[in-house]
């Protein structure tokens, strides 16, 4: 079940709302958990129970490690690391490691190793961070670990924001857990309602729109595709991600409002950015902010020599790419960026200051271009013939013929994506997107939400193209 479904956005999310609202404080975590358990059981009814083995698990190794000192203590973090680092190792990458081991030996002249493909939990690296910062926020004493389990397993089956973020941290979202009795306001439900519709009317009318076209263009094979049609494909698939990633985030937030929760924003206008660095404090900021606060600084962040900082960071994006996928294609790309990273640092952010803002915007979308081929390719071959398709400047104009609506949408997604770098029409943004609006405000965001409401429905029930991209992760 995915929020932009109508079994959704007409069955469960009504149903929830209405029996939430209506029950009590005592009862709301334990009914927002069994909601939790429905939504996942759901789309992975196999896995539900090891969820919820290792949520159980887990939950009793940090309460011991909480009263623990000394060894102990540590070898209680490193057996709740161990497991849920275990866990999503074994799911997510055994095969790519089995596929990969039986490379190696058909090239030595052995036989392959015999092996029954594992099926990928929906979510598993999303939830698995947040089980890491529970454990690693707990033996840090950033916060006391929680007294019941039910508001544990709450934490991390949390519907919103299970399958496709924001990773929230332990620490951001802790007290909520126990109590969020004063972000339970009719202005909050309201303006809640307004994001996630905002979110809803990114990944229906806009990137599912560019998504269908995306599909079409990189499923061509050989020389069928000329360069014009590689750019087109790969520039609607830049805006396709990201109304489809930040929309995810935005109805999080927004059904995380709703009922009390205040999760930490996601994005915030990433091709505005004039470098890698600044793309990275813009793009999946919950990500980049985890793997600085948990592996970056951990191994050593700013306080090593200056070789050693460059190589941490080139490595934690390293890990990042291989984070969102279990193929070669993702630690390329997760490496491609680490590399401009490093650059940025060495000479790139002085050029780009010397060049000026909007060089710099440009530049930089194309090196982030060049990255997503990478991320959308189905394997490295396919990644570098897109790539040689792209930059030989060949072939004609009419070898695809996308009609007026893909355009229209296209020109739409620019303009959305980059707007926030008039400096009023960012702070506008922000000021919207908060929780504090006046009324007569208030009014036109219910408005609004309604029409576009009806708008998203009658398109997800009138078309067969709904992808959920999360399913890789």
């Amino acid at each position: 079940m995915v929020f932009s479904s109508s079994l959704f956005l007409l069955y469960f999310f009504p149903a929830f709302l209405i029996i939430y609202y209506l029950l009590g404080k005592r009862f709301k975590n334990i009914f927002a958990l069994l909601a939790s358990i429905f939504f996942y059981t759901w789309g992975a009814p196999t896995f539900i129970f090891i969820v919820l083995g290792s949520i159980v698990l887990d939950f009793y190794i940090v309460r011991f490690m909480d009263v623990s000192a000394g060894k102990r203590k540590r070898y209680l973090l490193a057996a709740s690391v161990a497991l849920n680092v275990g866990l999503l190792l074994y799911f997510k990458y055994a095969n790519f490691f089995v596929d990969n081991f039986n490379v190696i030996l058909e090239s030595l002249g052995f036989s392959q190793f015999g092996w029954i493909r594992v099926a990928l939990p929906i979510g598993i690296s999303f939830f698995t961070f947040q089980k890491l910062t529970y454990s690693v926020d707990v033996y840090k004493k950033v916060h006391e670990p929680l007294k019941r389990v039910t508001d544990y397993a709450l934490y991390i089956l949390m519907f919103p924001q299970l399958i496709a973020g924001p990773i929230v941290r332990y620490n951001e979202i802790a007290d909520q857990l126990v109590d969020r009795s004063a972000h339970e306001t009719t202005d909050n439900r309201l303006t809640g309602f307004f994001r996630f519709i905002i979110g809803l009317s990114k990944k229906v009318l806009i990137a599912n729109v560019l998504g269908e076209e995306v599909d079409r263009i990189f499923a061509m094979q050989g020389s069928d595709i000329s360069s014009y049609t590689a750019w087109m494909g790969i520039i609607a698939y830049s805006f396709q991600i990201y109304f489809d990633f930040s929309g995810y985030s935005d109805m999080a937030i927004g059904i995380g409002r709703m009922i009390g929760f205040r999760f930490p924003e996601n994005f915030n206008n990433p091709y505005i950015s004039q470098s890698i660095t600044e793309f990275w404090r813009r793009w999946h900021m919950s990500l980049g902010r985890f793997m600085r606060d948990y592996l970056y600084i951990p191994l050593g962040g700013n306080r090593v020599s200056t070789g050693r900082m460059y190589f941490n960071l080139w490595v934690v994006f390293l890990i990042s790419g291989f984070w969102h996928g279990a193929a070669w294609n993702f630690v390329i790309w997760g490496a491609f960026h680490g590399v401009f990273l490093v650059a940025d640092r060495l000479f790139l952010l002085r050029f780009y200051k010397a060049i000026g803002k909007v060089p710099s915007i440009i530049i930089n979308y194309l090196i982030v271009l060049v990255g997503w081929v990478f991320f959308r390719a189905e394997d490295i071959g396919a990644a570098w013939h897109y790539l040689g398709r792209m930059f030989s400047f060949e072939g004609g104009w009419n070898d695809v013929h996308p009609d007026q609506k893909f355009y229209a949408i296209l020109i739409i997604g620019a303009f959305f994506s980059l707007w926030g770098g008039v400096p009023a029409i960012g702070r506008w943004q922000e000021k919207i997107l908060g929780e504090k609006q006046k009324n007569s405000t208030i009014y036109l965001m219910v408005a609004f939400s309604v029409i576009f409401l009806i708008i998203c429905v009658a398109s997800i029930t009138s078309s067969g193209f709904n992808p959920f991209i999360y399913f890789r992760f």
